[in-house]
């Protein structure tokens, strides 16, 4: 079993991290899968997919004492049918991560640091953001920037978001573990202001938040 990372949170929210290192016929052995879901899982090509689609159930079933109903809304934004709180879902090839809360809104993003995030600049980043980049991080600074605006965009669900006019993050620091601030603007101009966290762990980052 390869649960990374399982804690609560001040807020009251809880994340968990599963390290993708089982055959896809141990991940399967390790989880409770609906028959139902287990039909669409295997409907992928990729393996890779697959097993993150277990890993997540891996996770769930550490979470929750009952088995889990996972669904998606049509934007894509997971719920749970038998339980009423909020989650979200982030994976690579390597890790899957969950976030939860009763109450409160979330968003969770984790992106590999081997990925080239140079495109990012050009189409999630304002003006303001690419000034703050340095070149000796640059890479670990756009993913940074990267997860938080996905994060903040799950959070939200909502359509057509325009990443480098409508998520602004503030300038920060970069360190293993940190604190982030964002403002969302709603297309009428109508502004939200977020607080996230960050860590970075084994080439990863992984950013979330939640209100």
């Amino acid at each position: 079993m390869a649960l990374y990372l399982r804690k609560k949170l001040e807020n009251k929210a809880e994340i968990a991290v599963w390290q993708i290192t089982e055959t896809e016929n141990e991940l399967l052995n390790l989880t409770s899968v609906p028959n139902d879901e287990l039909e669409e899982i295997q409907l992928f090509r990729s393996e890779s997919q697959r097993k993150q689609k277990l890993a997540v159930r891996a996770l769930l079933n550490e979470i929750f004492e009952e088995k889990m109903y996972l669904n998606h809304h049509d934007n894509g934004k997971p719920y749970l049918e038998n339980c009423a709180v909020n989650i979200s879902i982030t994976h690579t090839d390597s890790y899957v991560a969950v976030i939860t809360h009763d109450t409160e809104e979330v968003g969770v993003d984790i992106e590999s640091l081997d990925r080239d995030f140079a495109v990012v600049e050009k189409k999630a980043l304002s003006e303001e953001e690419i000034d703050d980049l340095d070149d000796e991080k640059r890479n670990e600074q756009l993913a940074i920037y990267w997860c938080a605006k996905e994060a903040i965009f799950k959070r939200m669900s909502q359509n057509r978001v325009d990443f480098a006019e409508q998520i602004e993050v503030e300038q920060f620091k970069l360190r293993k573990e940190g604190e982030l601030e964002a403002t969302f603007i709603h297309k009428d101009e109508h502004e939200e202001e977020f607080e996230l966290e960050y860590m970075m762990f084994d080439r990863h980052v992984l950013v979330w938040l939640v209100g």
